[in-house]
């Protein structure tokens, strides 16, 4: 099974968020120190930003674009959501939002670590839920009652690597090309500054040359070169992890260099994938001002996040949300094909009803993942890559 318009699904992951960073690595000449930060032991206004972003790739998934998900609705979802279609088309943007919170949190939780914790850190998180999701998925369609195809048994098979996408095999999830594009940014920061140790100035100095790369692979039209610096999404990563370098120190003119760089590189990119025209297939019209806004909005909000302002979020109930997010991203899409169909072809349920019942059913199948395989399964994957082992 593959998906469709790769360029505009979507990816969370879900992070630890640590409150506090480190002491700063400052530079010469005086400088404002981290703020002390009140109230918990997480940036909880983070984990709600994701949840909100994932919320928004469900709406696109579900009722802003064509595709598959017409089979579910019996027709197309601009009929089905006559008004908020149009709207619901921009939520492929939340994609963007979640590198940007990537950038953040990796910077973040990345920084005075060795490489094996970080490895065993990323792994730990993606693993139990992506294995769950793609064993889950793959069962499902493989049921007679429902109308959607699994792939082949080797192909899902595969799947379970995560390299999928570029081995060319079909994907049992459509939204795992972001996990793809999120493996990559892992291994560009663990060679260039775990392995070598965090500081502030390569932390820079690893910002400007992954820009200017970009740019040169993008001019040069170098497919390997895309491959492992990509252009299209990197100014969002980059953007994160100069938030990240604001949350240590708001004064640093480098750090906020660095994220009004990435912004302006990625409202490009943005406008240049996402602009349709208004007679475009599929109902995927888009305004250059609407992506823009879109985009600066994202950015704006965990820059929020990184000055303090949203300090005062402060309720349990974002951590809850936060670590639904990533099973929630993993499953929406195509067990939300099955539960539409099902509560809006069978049951006879309203459109409205039906996109509200299935975000409510796929946030409880997250919950039970989260509950039963990530609580379970993570510490102990942890734990095992942790161990040390003999030379």
């Amino acid at each position: 099974m593959t998906t469709s318009d790769q360029s505009i699904a979507t990816s969370p992951l879900r992070d630890s968020i640590p409150a506090r960073p480190p002491a700063a690595d400052l530079p010469p000449g005086p400088t404002t120190p981290v703020r002390p930060r009140s109230g918990g032991s997480r940036l909880r206004a983070l984990d709600g930003l994701r949840l909100v972003a994932a919320l928004m790739v469900a709406a696109y998934h579900y009722g802003g674009r064509d595709g598959e998900v017409t089979r579910a609705w019996g027709g197309s979802p601009r009929l089905q959501f006559p008004t908020l279609h149009s709207y619901f088309a921009y939520g492929c943007l939340g994609v963007q939002v979640f590198f940007v919170i990537s950038g953040f949190v990796i910077c973040m939780s990345g920084w005075g670590r060795t490489l094996r914790s970080f490895f065993a850190s990323r792994v730990s998180r993606l693993m139990p839920a992506y294995w769950a999701a793609i064993i889950l998925v793959t069962a499902v369609f493989a049921l007679p009652v429902v109308a959607y195809q699994a792939v082949s048994p080797s192909d899902a098979l595969v799947n379970l690597t995560l390299l999928q996408q570029p081995l060319g095999v079909d994907r049992v999830l459509g939204v795992c090309w972001t996990l793809w594009a999120e493996i990559r940014f892992y291994a560009l920061f663990a060679l260039c500054i775990v392995l070598p140790g965090a500081n502030r100035r390569r932390v820079i100095l690893f910002c400007a040359c992954w820009t200017l790369a970009a740019a040169i692979a993008q001019g040069a039209h170098q497919p390997l070169l895309e491959i492992v610096l990509m252009p299209e999404y990197a100014p969002f990563f980059i953007g994160g992890i100069g938030l990240y370098l604001v949350h240590r120190d708001r004064r640093d003119a480098y750090a906020w260099g660095i994220v009004a760089v990435s912004w302006l590189i990625g409202q490009h990119y943005a406008v240049q994938r996402l602009w349709h025209g208004p007679h475009a297939p599929g109902f995927s019209y888009r305004s250059a001002f609407g992506i823009v806004l879109v985009v600066t909005l994202g950015f704006l909000a965990v820059a929020a996040i990184a000055l303090g302002r949203l300090d005062w979020a402060n309720w349990r109930w974002l951590t809850v949300a936060g670590a639904l997010t990533y099973p929630f991203y993993l499953v929406h899409e195509h067990l939300g094909w099955v539960v539409i169909h099902a509560l809006h072809r069978g049951l006879g349920i309203p459109s409205y009803g039906t996109f509200l019942l299935t975000v409510a059913a796929m946030l409880l199948l997250a919950w039970l993942l989260n509950r039963f395989v990530e609580e379970r399964l993570t510490p102990r994957i942890r734990s095992a890559l942790n161990r040390p082992r003999p030379v």
